[in-house]
């Protein structure tokens, strides 16, 4: 359930850092609320994961997917690029979550 729950905190940190893209530097009264929202819900759920999850596992399983997933949407909604490289890292981080994952289950 923890894992779970840090997915959950994770996607509403993507939804945060996406979300402020369009406050228009905190200017935009909505979106920066929604943004600021979003953020607030995922750390709070990171620190519930965080009960039961090593904080150093915890943290940055939440920063990798919300880097991902950010990097991603900037991909498809902001058309930033998407160069070899740039995805080689993507894929770098990909790992290191999945080989911190298969350590904690051990």
């Amino acid at each position: 359930m923890a894992w779970f729950i840090l997915l959950i905190a994770a996607a509403f940190e993507i939804v945060g850092a996406v979300g402020l893209k369009y406050t228009d530097g905190l200017t935009r009264a909505w979106p920066t609320a929604g943004a600021l929202t979003s953020m607030t819900l995922g750390v709070i759920l990171l620190g519930v994961a965080m009960k039961y999850l090593p904080v150093g596992t915890a943290y940055a399983v939440w920063t990798g997917i919300g880097v991902i997933g950010t990097v991603v949407l900037g991909i498809i909604l902001f058309a930033e690029p998407a160069t070899p490289t740039r995805l080689i890292c993507l894929g770098l981080i990909v790992s290191g979550i999945i080989g911190l994952r298969l350590l904690e289950a051990s």
